[in-house]
């Protein structure tokens, strides 16, 4: 058992209020749980829709969050720590040991569970979003298969895989196989979409052009691997793209606004697939006849599996990962750093620490 101490908290008492330092009993484990100390957790730009307790869907219509969240709420899902305490049932894993944890739990039961897609159930457990998650000084993982070892990669590094790391992971592999004349566009180079240019290479074999609007982030792009920058509204820029790739033959949109969503689906070839990953919202109309007529393929791609995650993981420990660009600050900044992330002012990940 962990000593009767208080926990250190920022939970959200409701949608859109300040993150409040809050003291809670600290978990205990039972069965197979497991309690990380948590020593990094990182700040996901979906964490600042979640804190509203939307999606904006465009024209109007919001996605409402509010159900599966139920504040007070401790958010949260990219974290590493160390293990501090572990239930009678919890095999594999001791005290000690350091761990980034897998936070898409899923009920175990339904189909999707079942076939090791545990991140689209349907009545999810996800840490940080339907259970309490990293924005504290511990967590609780109802199993050690969910936690990966880290080492010998910095732990303000690790907690971004399960997250950035494992989102571009899945957005990637959806993208197979690329030969080594097609050309691979990567819209965004925030968080995520830099996730993805560092680990282009080694999952396909090819360095992604990186569309980015803002032309500060081309520095960070180039040094995570890319292989040219361009201004997305720039019609020369686009047009000198198109004419020396004959378009893209995969495209991965890390935004998700119509703007970019339109540009991606313009940007491929015949044959090629866009695999929307982004978040940030909006509508954008697409002509159903230019589907088959172009034989382009149009995909989503939510975060990865537990599988995929063991996959990256296992890459990331191998080394020749360029490094994520990171920002930590104290988690008692949570809420500027929100507000930070919130007006695009983050460059790479902010990481925050207890």
């Amino acid at each position: 058992r962990l000593p009767e101490t208080p926990m250190l908290s920022y939970p959200f008492d409701a949608f859109g209020k300040p993150l409040a330092q809050a003291l809670r009993e600290t978990p205990q484990p039972t069965g197979s749980e497991v309690v990380l100390r948590v020593g990094s957790c990182g700040l996901c730009h979906s964490d600042v829709h979640l804190h509203e307790g939307y999606f904006d869907l465009g024209n109007g219509n919001k996605l409402d969050l509010s159900r599966g969240i139920a504040p007070p709420r401790v958010l949260g899902h990219e974290i590493a720590g160390t293990v501090v305490a572990v239930g009678p049932d919890a095999s594999g894993v001791a005290v000690g040991d350091r761990r980034v944890a897998f936070p898409w739990i899923g009920c175990t039961a339904c189909a999707p569970c079942r076939s090791g897609h545990e991140e689209l159930c349907m009545a999810p457990r996800a840490l940080g979003i339907n259970r309490d998650g990293g924005f504290a000084d511990h967590v609780l993982v109802p199993h050690p298969r969910y936690l990966f070892a880290y080492d010998p990669l910095p732990e303000d590094q690790a907690c971004t895989y399960a997250c950035s790391g494992l989102t571009a992971y899945g957005a990637l592999k959806k993208c197979a196989p690329l030969g080594s004349g097609d050309t691979l566009l990567i819209i965004g180079a925030g968080g995520v979409g830099l996730s993805g240019v560092r680990m282009a290479a080694a999952t396909l074999g090819v360095k992604p052009v990186v569309a980015e609007i803002d032309r500060s982030k081309w520095d960070l792009a180039r040094a995570a691997g890319a292989a040219d920058c361009i201004d997305p509204t720039d019609a020369d820029a686009t047009k000198t793209f198109m004419k020396a790739s004959g378009g893209a033959a995969a495209v991965i949109d890390f935004v998700g606004a119509a703007a970019t969503f339109s540009y991606g689906l313009n940007a491929l070839r015949k044959g090629g697939k866009l695999v929307c990953v982004g978040l940030f919202g909006g509508s954008a109309p697409v002509m159903p006849a230019m589907l088959p007529l172009r034989a382009v393929t149009i995909t989503g791609s939510y975060v990865g599996s537990l599988a995929e995650m063991g996959e990256l993981m296992a890459l990331a420990r191998q080394g020749g990962l360029p490094a994520l660009p990171v920002t930590t600050r104290p988690l008692a900044e949570v809420n500027e750093a929100l507000a930070a992330l919130r007006s695009g002012a983050i460059r790479g990940r902010t990481v925050l620490q207890p």
